[in-house]
């Protein structure tokens, strides 16, 4: 299975469509997982996996409120950025 970290900046509809359906009522201490990425930063994330792709979405203010206004009103546009790569080197 292919494992990627996501930025906040890089989410598509797509993926915070698995995210509002994954975690309905917004995520909890227990569904951060926290690592050591190979700059040897602290990073927090949260897991949403689809069938080919486990993707690891870091934790930040903007993701709560992304996930927040999307759940209210699905039907507007989120303005996310840099949609294209998801894996981070």
């Amino acid at each position: 299975m292919k494992r990627v970290i996501v930025d906040y900046k890089k989410l598509n509809t797509s993926l915070l469509d698995l995210l509002v359906e994954r975690y309905p009522d917004g995520y909890g201490d227990r569904d951060i997982i926290s690592f050591r990425n190979a700059q040897g930063e602290w990073v927090e994330c949260i897991e949403v996996t689809t069938e080919e792709t486990m993707y690891l979405v870091k934790v930040s203010k903007r993701l709560t409120t992304a996930m927040e206004e999307y759940d209210v009103d699905e039907s507007d546009e989120i303005d996310i950025k840099d949609s294209k790569d998801f894996e981070e080197e």
